[in-house]
């Protein structure tokens, strides 16, 4: 956990630098071993970091195979049905480049235009030609969408996400253009929830949520100030004394996404998943999709061939807390409700008091 200035300079605070949140940092590593999951939702305090980890996250990715010159990146090894019109049409002759996985903010503000794109004025006002100029969606595509305040983002640009995130494509028809191009992204938000509530549409719309707070013991709170005041003296040499944590983590997340899927995920993780879902009534099967696949990537991030009943166990909160329903006959938090129930299909005990 670090505080949030400074977070937008060239150079980032290390990932492997943060102080505590293991759940948001762990949070964060899954959706980038398995872009699949949904993106994250990390809601909070300000000033806990949130935005500092998920910029962060950036120089951990790893390099993908993208078409080159292509607006979109798109997958030279894809099928040609989820490429963009231009590389579809040039599927044979496709030349490849190695890219670090994108990641892209969109700033509260941005107009539709921005996000989803629209017409070239100039190549217009200059060539009198009709261009597609593509907006974040296109930057985004495989790669990160970050949107800090999240909560406060609005209503028509939230729609537009919430089209493009169901699709997996992003359908511009405006100004006598018509443009269909693939846009497949980990959606990432943070925000403080008392400055405004999420909508439940795109609430949903998020595979992982976790909750930050600010730390309360002292140890902590000195080690963050220590750390960080040592990264605003000399940016450059910090980031050198963190290298080699740094490229850990990163060859760690590389092998995680390459190994997959070959690990094993035995019926009795989605039996339990499925009880797990149906005891705290959550709606659809989303739930449980995510919380299978969450437990998968757990397992290969710790290098192991199965996922277990305690990678399950230790996805679980993350990825029900915010699927569940408002029950006016229980105050108790989400996190609670869910661990109430994780402990009685896992024989434990829980703190009704704790958070």
């Amino acid at each position: 956990m670090q505080p949030q200035l400074g977070a937008c300079m060239s150079i980032s605070y290390p990932f492997t630098a943060i102080v505590g949140q293991d759940n948001m940092k762990r949070a964060l590593t899954i959706a980038a071993v398995d872009p699949g999951i949904g993106g994250v939702l990390v809601l909070g305090e300000r000033g806990t970091g949130k935005s500092t980890s998920i910029r962060a996250l950036a120089a951990l990715l790893p390099k993908i195979d993208v078409v080159r010159d292509c607006f979109y990146q798109c997958d030279p090894n894809a099928p040609r049905s989820e490429l963009c019109d231009q590389c579809a049409k040039t599927k044979d002759t496709l030349d490849s480049a190695a890219v670090t996985i994108p990641v892209v903010d969109l700033p509260l503000g941005s107009t539709e235009d921005r996000v989803v794109g629209a017409l070239d004025i100039e190549r217009a006002l200059v060539n009198g030609e009709k261009a597609f100029q593509p907006g974040l969606l296109a930057q985004a595509n495989r790669g990160f969408l970050y949107v800090d305040e999240v909560n406060l983002l609005e209503d028509h640009i939230v729609d537009a996400l919430l089209d493009v995130a169901a699709s997996g494509e992003n359908v511009v028809e405006r100004e006598g253009l018509s443009v269909r191009h693939p846009a497949q992204f980990v959606l990432v938000g943070s925000g403080n929830p008392e400055e405004g509530e999420l909508r439940p549409q795109l609430q949903d719309r998020f595979g992982l949520s976790i909750d930050v707070r600010t730390p309360r013991d002292v140890p902590t709170r000195v080690e963050i100030i220590r750390l960080r005041e040592a990264f605003d003296q000399d940016r450059t040499a910090f980031r050198k004394k963190w290298a080699r944590k740094e490229s850990a983590l990163r060859r760690k997340i590389q092998a995680a996404r390459e190994q997959l899927d070959d690990v094993d995920t035995p019926a009795v993780l989605l039996e339990t998943a499925a009880k797990l879902c149906l005891a705290l009534g959550t709606d659809g099967l989303r739930g449980e999709l995510t919380l299978v696949r969450s437990a998968r990537a757990l397992a290969a991030l710790e290098g192991k061939s199965a996922a277990t009943l305690k990678h399950l166990r230790a996805m679980a909160p993350s990825v029900l807390r915010h699927r569940l329903r408002r029950d006016p006959l229980d105050e108790s938090s989400a996190d609670i409700r869910v661990e109430r129930v994780i402990a009685e299909l896992f024989h434990e005990s829980v703190d009704d008091g704790g958070n």
